[in-house]
C-alpha cells in the first residue's frame, strides 16, 4: 500500500478500499513495491549494468503507476441502470 499511497497520496482510501477486495489490484500494489525496491538496489550494480536496469526499473514502474491509475479511475465508475420509461 505504501508505495501505491506514496504516488496517489489523496486517494489513500480508494488504495485501502480496493486492497481489500481485489486481487489484481493488490497484485498491481505489490509489483510496484517489488519494482521500487529493484531500482533502489541498482545502486549495487556494476557500472556497466546499472543505467539500463535503472531504465528498465522506472518503465515497469510508471507502466504500473499508469495501471494502478486506470483500476482507481475504474474504480470510481458506478453504473446506473435506468428504469423502465411507461
Amino acid at each position: 500500500m505504501q508505495s501505491a499511497t506514496r504516488r496517489f497520496p489523496a486517494r489513500g482510501p480508494e488504495i485501502e478500499t480496493l486492497l481489500a477486495r481485489d486481487e489484481n489490484f493488490r497484485g498491481m500494489c505489490d509489483d510496484l513495491a517489488a519494482a521500487e525496491a529493484a531500482l533502489a538496489a541498482t545502486v549495487h550494480l556494476p557500472e556497466n549494468l546499472r543505467m539500463a536496469r535503472r531504465r528498465e526499473y522506472e518503465e515497469l514502474i510508471k507502466d504500473l503507476a499508469e495501471e494502478i491509475a486506470e483500476a482507481l479511475e475504474r474504480a470510481n465508475i458506478v453504473p446506473i441502470s435506468r428504469s423502465p420509461r411507461y
